[in-house]
């Protein structure tokens, strides 16, 4: 377990941990930074590297968009023109439609804050499919904003990510690797609280070897000898 406890927290070190942390955000203070990520997980729900996500939210920001309802206040062309500035080039005029109707949807079914849902329910295939349920979200949208807030939002109890499990397995983490076992989340939540990391840290460090694997490194031992981990 002493071998474990190190390779997680280097991992995160050297990789980092929740893409909300990157992005000066803090679920767990207060509902307008749940705001905030939710509109930050939005931008995620493309094929786009995190990065360019970072960048995009950034701009958004240095305009006054940082949370969804501030979207009504932006012309579509403005929402463009930052899109633009983040890398958003490729879906740029779609996502600027995206974060339109979205805004509106929440207006109207929710009073423009989405925070309040995880009061709601402690049920989290009802949350789930609430957020599903939401124009131009979709599971992969879900999953980036709903495992973030594990931990404060009851219901948010969604599967440890696909990704972060083939990582796990790939630098011999004792994690449970069958896709419907809910002991593969229980097994990394153990190994970072005895490594003193919050499991969502230790997660999305995972997620981030996986992707840094898939664009560097095809053929690879392993272990501590992962290509990717040690480039």
């Amino acid at each position: 377990m002493a071998d474990t406890v190190v390779g997680l927290r280097d991992l995160v070190l050297a990789l980092g941990g929740r893409y909300s942390t990157e992005m000066g955000i803090d679920v767990d203070r207060d509902d307008q930074e749940v705001e905030r990520w939710f509109l930050a997980a939005t931008l995620f729900g493309h094929r786009i590297s995190a990065r360019t996500v970072v960048r995009t939210y950034a701009a958004l920001g240095r305009t006054g968009i940082r949370v969804i309802a501030d979207v009504a206040g932006s012309s579509w062309e403005a929402l463009v023109e930052r899109l633009d500035e983040g890398g958003y080039v490729r879906y740029d005029f779609g996502t600027a439609t995206r974060l339109q109707v979205l805004a509106a949807a929440v207006g109207e079914r929710f009073g423009g804050q989405v925070a309040g849902l995880g009061r709601l329910t402690g049920d989290p295939a009802e949350l789930e499919a609430t957020l599903d349920a939401l124009p131009g979200w979709g599971p992969t949208t879900v999953r980036v904003f709903l495992r973030e807030l594990r931990g404060r939002w009851p219901a948010a109890r969604s599967p440890l990510d696909p990704r972060a499990r083939w990582a796990a397995g790939h630098l011999g983490l004792p994690v449970p690797s069958d896709a419907p076992d809910p002991r593969a989340l229980t097994g990394l939540e153990a190994m970072a609280a005895d490594a003193g990391l919050d499991v969502r840290d230790a997660e999305a460090a995972l997620i981030r070897l996986a992707l840094a694997h898939a664009r560097r490194s095809r053929t690879c031992p392993g272990g501590t000898a992962c290509l990717a981990l040690r480039s």
